[in-house]
């Protein structure tokens, strides 16, 4: 098992950066690492992956060009660069760990085979 630990949430105004990061504990390599959010009253939206082994990102749509996904690996620290934000962006955000044999899309960050952590709360005000 992965152990997740996230920081660096705040409350921002509208077209505010942020940027979290993760830091994790245990074997990564040959894991997917990834965030996603939920919002009270609507459904988790998985926000962005990185494969551990190629450092190949996916985004969501609703993220793509605004967020930025990286990993340090001397630092065992995943981050995740939030610019242009808005007030939809308004959500808990989590970071999850999940093997590569169970990953096929941003939606299995929360399966239960993986990993997640605490979460951080991220508000943008408009």
């Amino acid at each position: 098992r992965v152990q997740l630990v996230e920081s660096g949430g705040d409350s921002v105004a509208s077209g505010g950066s942020l940027r979290l990061s993760c830091a994790t504990f245990g074997v990564i390599s040959g894991y997917y690492l990834g965030w996603f959010r939920q919002a009270p009253g609507k459904e988790r939206e998985g926000v962005a992956s990185i494969y551990t082994v190629t450092g190949e990102p996916h985004y969501a749509d609703s993220v793509k060009g605004r967020f930025t996904i990286s990993q340090d690996n001397p630092k065992n620290t995943l981050y995740l660069l939030m610019d242009s934000l808005k007030p939809d962006d308004t959500a808990m955000y989590y970071c999850a760990a999940i093997w590569r044999d169970y990953y096929r899309g941003l939606s299995d960050l929360w399966s239960a085979t993986g990993d997640r952590g605490q979460g951080t709360q991220v508000t943008v005000s408009s």
